[in-house]
């Protein structure tokens, strides 16, 4: 069973506080970014996975990396997987056989395939040390990563040396062998190795089964045409001439059964011994020890990539696989990855399939199954022809060690538990070699709870505890933190809507306690209340609940109480459609080819497409909303038939441009269209602009009352939260000192009106101004985590500072939520390694709010009014004390 990896948060314990903590690996994983969070394991002798975020000038970055030692003490071999038809990298190795006392470990994407053809890899491919196809077209070398006898690995490149045999001894050169793409002239051959789905376009074919011709085979007409078969039968040759090629088909046409044909093939490696394994992939990112500049060529774009590097005597690979097309990683182009894999340590490297290929699974010590490890950028799996698969010893089965985990995941949320309530855990048995080995433990725990026989942590009081699963000499252990007592609850999904009977949508609660430190509240430990005619709610298993519809259209609430702290969740199934906007403001509306007419009714938008592939599109003159839970937007579209193609443009939570394009229009008149929004669209969505795209002449078309297809909810209920630090006026001056924002005031040591300021010490508080006019993705992030760890160095340091205030304006579209995640997390780590305090101040902001995050406090100050904040940063309960005056 594939287990997906949750995105890596960066939020982990690991994030580094000072330039001087980060550890040389992370150092050399970029030339200008920062890493921000890092996660390793071993997954076998021999084989560790390091998975890691970054922040770079321009993007985000998911990466995770593969570390093998191969033709070592750890007995890890590299092989040819797949090769029977594209299919995913799960699928593939869930299958292979790995051999007698052996397991698969980890697998990763291969080669560049034919994805709308006949599904086979471009490249040479050689498995247990046979040649199972080579590239295309034509028997020149192309390139790869080899595995030797002794398990070393290269780039190197691999051709064909092929003959045909024909009766009276006549020799023919073989030009392709299962090539996906057959050379123009000569003779191919075709086995049961095919790795395809469908075999290429072929001329006249001859059936050769043991050195003689068995029957003459119709032609292969490819794709569009009639079949053959898939693939020919074991212990066949399908021995074809190379469409259009009239000498080679003559001589194949004259071959009559029984007559002798000798068909060999065999590979050839450049610059050593032919390797036991190979994989063909595209372009060299590093050689000899020199990463490669792909500027100019056009797949040098940013995009999801994996890289296969190898250390200067081949023992060392290195395995990478970067997330792209994604706001949380932007991906890599080829010069950059070059220059990673360098940075890494690859004496050699080369780029394999990517895009939506890239796929990196691998084991947990005890599973039987794989864990997917990357973000693949399609969502699902997608089907690739090949890759590399990872095998190990499989080891004895006797038990050394455990593997203890919480239900739900090992994010930090599921290591923390409430007084009073449980968190599951499990234990996984494994051998000396991480291997699977059975068997069930006894639980006992140290600290502030205890763990009943079934792996059910209990907390008793605020503090650390340690879970333990043991058996015999073999034990695992899990820290486990149990906070303050719960005072509010907050589901991941304020509303929950449901297009259809028998759909499902899944969420969690999550607790706080006084301090604003979250875990995840267990179904257990929930009440629930709802109508159980319309709505079934039930344990999902992982920390969650799943809510399915019942009837086919309804609306409803569901009460979550946990001890005296409750949270109603709305409830709808079926589809409305709700207004979103009629146009009347279309005049408004601007861009090439936009102007007012008559729309269905009163006013609408036309867009004007003067020729053929014209482009006209209309901005609009503010973004508009779109309900949170839309499933698909309608727009009344009036077409003239000339097959031209309307898209709404929006944008997402983050600024991001998410186009949804619809049908070409080959009507004329008034029609309701519908615009599928992508599920992988982060709402809060607005509408930003409508565009057009002519079809084959010159086209018009007019645009109307834009709605969208929602579920039909009531509105999510917000809790109102008032936090201690907004205080009263006397409590504010009770404090040793004050400063004001926005206006001054009375007894305030300073005022601060922007956060231009540079930064500076006042009365036991370090105050870190940074400046949000930089989008995070401009560059202006990298500079502002790095002076806030530069920040928190100093005022870790600092004897005489007691607490670190972080200054910035308020600039939502500037500063995106992965940031705004890792400011906070950098500040509570701060506050939990020192022991100091911890506060962001936002000026200019819409309203004023006092609220706090794992103890960092967070104060927003309007642009109006008068904030004045009374500072105690040695003070043994809050530092802070605030009052907003407006």
């Amino acid at each position: 069973m594939l287990s997906p990896r949750p995105l890596l948060p960066v939020l982990l314990a690991v994030l580094l506080l000072t330039p001087a903590a980060a550890p040389a690996h992370a150092v050399a994983a970029g030339a200008d970014g920062i890493e921000t969070a890092r996660t390793g394991r071993q997954i076998a002798p021999g084989i560790r996975l390091e998975s890691y975020d970054r922040l770079e000038s321009d993007r985000w970055l998911r990466i995770d990396e593969l570390l093998v030692d191969l033709g070592g003490s750890g007995g890890v071999r590299a092989e040819y997987l797949g090769g029977r038809g594209p299919a995913t990298v799960a699928e593939s190795a869930a299958r292979h056989p790995a051999g007698p006392g052996r397991r698969v470990v980890a697998a990763v994407n291969g080669d560049f395939f034919d994805i709308r053809g006949t599904g086979a890899p471009l490249g040479p491919g050689l498995g247990g040390g046979r040649l199972l196809h080579s590239a295309g077209p034509g028997p020149a070398a192309a390139p790869a990563v080899g595995f030797g006898a002794d398990g070393a690995g290269r780039v190197l490149r691999i051709g064909l040396d092929g003959s045909v045999t024909l009766p009276g001894g006549a020799v023919r050169p073989l030009t392709g062998y299962n090539a996906a793409r057959p050379a123009a002239g000569g003779l191919c051959a075709y086995t049961a190795d095919w790795p395809g789905t469908r075999l290429p376009a072929l001329g006249t074919a001859v059936e050769v089964r043991g050195g003689r011709v068995a029957a003459a085979a119709p032609p292969v007409r490819g794709r569009r045409g009639p079949l053959r078969r898939e693939r020919p039968e074991p212990g066949t040759t399908l021995l074809a001439a190379a469409a259009g090629d009239g000498a080679a088909a003559a001589e194949l046409a004259a071959l009559r059964p029984g007559d002798a044909v000798a068909v060999a093939a065999r590979a050839v490696a450049g610059g050593g011994p032919v390797p036991v394994a190979a994989v063909g992939g595209r372009e060299a990112l590093v050689v000899a020890g020199v990463p490669q500049d792909h500027d100019g060529e056009p797949n040098n774009t940013a995009a999801p990539r994996t890289a296969v590097g190898f250390s200067r005597d081949g023992r060392r690979l290195r395995i990478l696989a970067v997330d792209g097309r994604q706001r949380d990683s932007g991906g890599l182009t080829l010069t950059a990855l070059g220059a990673m894999m360098h940075r890494l340590g690859s004496y050699e490297a080369l780029n394999l399939d990517g895009g939506g290929s890239t796929t990196l699974l691998a084991g947990l010590s005890g599973a039987t199954d794989l864990a997917l490890e990357n973000s693949p950028s399609d969502g699902p799996l997608r089907p690739v022809s090949n890759g590399i698969v990872l095998t190990a010893p499989a080891g004895s089965g006797r038990t050394a060690g455990f593997r203890v985990e919480p239900v739900g995941g090992t994010a930090e949320e599921f290591t923390r538990v409430f007084p009073g309530l449980g968190r599951t855990l499990t234990a996984t048995g494994y051998d000396a070699l991480l291997g699977p080995a059975p068997g069930a433990p006894v639980w006992f725990a140290q600290g502030a709870g205890t763990v009943g026989p079934g792996g059910v942590f209990h907390a008793v009081r605020p503090g650390r505890a340690t879970a333990h699963a043991r058996r015999a000499t073999a034990h695992g252990a899990l820290p486990l933190t149990v906070l303050g007592p719960l005072t509010r609850i907050r589901p991941t999904r304020s509303r929950i809507g449901l297009a259809q009977q028998g759909e499902k949508a899944g969420f969690r609660l999550t607790g706080y306690d006084a301090q604003g430190a979250a875990a995840v509240v267990e179904p257990r430990d929930v009440a629930l209340e709802f109508d159980r005619s319309r709505w079934s709610v039930t344990d999902d298993g992982r920390g969650g609940f799943t809510v399915t519809a019942l009837v086919p259209q309804a609306t409803g609430h569901l009460r979550a109480a946990v001890g005296a702290a409750t949270v109603e969740i709305p409830l709808g199934v079926g589809l409305v459609t709700l207004p979103v906007t009629d146009l009347a403001d279309a005049g408004e509306w601007t861009g090439p080819g936009a102007s007012v007419a008559q729309g269905h009714p009163g006013a609408g938008l036309a867009l004007e497409l003067p020729r053929a592939g014209a482009q006209g599109g209309a901005a609009a003159p503010r973004p508009v909303p779109v309900p949170e839970l839309a499933r698909a937007l309608t727009l009344w579209v009036d077409g003239d038939g000339s097959g031209a193609r309307p898209t709404v443009e929006l944008a997402d939570a983050d600024g991001a441009a998410v186009k949804v394009p619809g049908p070409a229009v080959d009507w004329t008149g008034w029609r309701e269209v519908a615009f599928a929004l992508p599920a992988t669209a982060q709402p809060p969505l607005a509408v930003t602009r409508f565009s057009a795209v002519a079809g084959t002449g010159p086209g018009r078309l007019a645009l109307d009352t834009l709605g969208a297809r929602t579920p039909p909810t009531g509105p999510a209920a917000v809790p109102l939260v008032r936090d201690p630090v907004a205080a009263t006026e006397a409590a504010v001056r009770a404090r040793p000192w004050r400063f004001a924002v926005g206006e001054g005031a009375a007894g305030a040591d300073f005022v601060l009106t922007g956060a231009g300021r540079p930064g500076f010490v006042h009365r036991g508080v370090r105050f870190l101004s940074l400046d949000t006019a930089s989008p995070t993705l401009a560059g202006g992030g990298l500079s502002r985590i790095r002076a806030l760890r530069e920040a928190s160095a100093a005022a870790a340091r600092e004897p005489a500072t007691g607490a670190l205030a972080v200054v910035r304006t308020y600039a939502p579209a500037a500063v995106d939520r992965k940031e705004s995640a890792l400011t906070d997390r950098l500040l509570a780590e701060f506050r939990r390694t020192t022991g100091k305090r911890a506060a962001v101040l936002t000026l200019a902001a819409p309203e004023f709010a006092a609220a706090r995050s794992e103890g960092v406090l967070s104060v927003a100050a309007p642009r109006t009014g008068r904030t004045l904040v009374g500072v105690d940063a040695f003070a043994r309960g809050d530092w802070l004390a605030v009052r907003h005056t407006p």
